[in-house]
């Protein structure tokens, strides 16, 4: 079994990474350049940069920032956030990602999933899913949370693994920001639709909750508030989770 990754990721607003809460009330974080190079010293394994508004206008800001942080960084960078094509796909690439995250579009035109995996593989088409409780089952939302769609979680995660996706970042917005612990009900249900590999987001408030994943089987989690907020470095995170006698990637 591989080792467990810590992931920090950064949601990037015109230039700056932001957090809130359930994806409201967002609050300036820092610089993104600065906060990924710092992370990855600290012992990232990866790390996640999510443009949270992008468009067209600033597409060119985001690909100059992407093209910094990657001079910086020695591990693997997930690049997500607006893209709408092939050409896009192409140029963050170009400019230093080495994984692609995609969601609205992906929604609304999932033919583009097999066009990726085809020509770069699938292991560098990772599907963001925002998912929330409802009633008895998860429903998906696009667009940063706000449009609900007509997709059941398991139902999404099945096509889009069948189409090409060799990762799932799975954000529960109901934990979002809340530090209140990841939602392991939610990742066990995803777990049951799918075999490729699943990123838990969304609620880690403190070490107990990376490892109460770890423990059910998640192989990645991501976290953003307590990383930005200073509570605990990544290497903090590493240090205890080994004291608990998890299996951790140590900086080379």
């Amino acid at each position: 079994m591989l080792m467990p990754r810590i992931i920090p990721c950064l949601d990037v607003r015109h230039g700056r990474v932001v957090k809130g809460v359930r994806f409201q009330e967002l609050i300036d974080s820092g610089d993104p350049v600065a906060l990924a190079a710092e992370y990855a010293r600290d012992g990232a394994d990866e790390i996640v940069w999510l443009d949270i508004v992008a468009t067209v206008e600033d597409l060119a800001l985001s690909l100059s920032l992407i093209q910094a942080a990657r001079r910086e960084l020695a591990i693997p960078l997930t690049v997500g956030g607006g893209i709408r094509s092939i050409r896009h796909v192409e140029e963050l690439l170009a400019h230093g990602a080495d994984k692609i995250s995609i969601n609205s579009y992906a929604l609304q035109h999932p033919e583009i999933l097999p066009e990726i995996a085809r020509r770069w593989g699938s292991q560098c088409l990772v599907i963001a899913v925002d998912a929330k409780r409802e009633d008895d089952h998860f429903q998906v939302y696009s667009h940063g949370g706000r449009i609900r769609t007509e997709r059941e979680l398991g139902q999404w995660l099945r096509q889009a693994e069948t189409l090409g996706a060799g990762e799932f970042l799975l954000t529960s917005m109901d934990r979002d920001g809340t530090q209140a612990g990841y939602d392991l009900e939610m990742l066990a249900y995803a777990r049951q639709h799918v075999a490729r590999p699943i990123i838990a987001s969304g609620g880690a408030g403190r070490v107990q909750d990376l490892a109460d994943a770890i423990g059910h089987g998640q192989s990645a989690v991501l976290l953003a508030s307590i990383l930005h907020q200073r509570q605990i470095t990544v290497g903090g995170i590493k240090a205890e989770l080994a004291a608990q006698g998890v299996a951790v990637r140590w900086p080379l």
